[in-house]
């Protein structure tokens, strides 16, 4: 198993008073909310059109380990690396910090797939360049 980890994507976010909950914390979802947008920029930041009936990327599964509980006011910086690069997929990693401080960690698998079809594509070559950049 492959447990190299490139750092891809940084981004920071503010933590809203709605993104709390009854317990005066950001809610678990948020977490959820923070990785897709800082997964959005990342996929932005590559050039690469997400758009109905076209080829394009999707997460087949999502994970988040809470660490810390979040409040608000605060910023969130969002990490976003890249594990193992397959044929047609690539692990990615999250880190969520503030100040500095590690507050939770979370994981999506990307695949791109045909949204037509439903069935996984190659890599386009120049993402597959970016993942394997050194």
């Amino acid at each position: 198993m492959d447990h190299r980890k490139k750092l891809i994507h940084t981004t920071r976010m503010p933590i809203r008073w709605g993104d709390m909950d009854a317990y005066g914390h950001v809610n678990n979802t948020v977490y959820f909310r923070f990785m897709e947008q800082a997964r959005v920029e990342w996929i932005e930041d590559m050039k690469v059109m997400v758009r109905p009936g076209g080829d394009g990327p999707v997460i087949v599964n999502a994970a988040c380990t809470f660490l810390k509980p979040m409040n608000y006011p605060g910023t969130v910086e969002v990490r976003t690396h890249v594990g193992a690069v397959g044929r047609s997929s690539c692990q990615t990693y999250v880190d969520m910090l503030i100040d500095g401080e590690l507050y939770a960690e979370g994981a999506a698998k990307v695949v791109w797939m045909n949204t037509q079809t439903g069935k996984s594509v190659p890599l386009p070559d120049h993402v597959r360049a970016l993942l394997e950049a050194e």
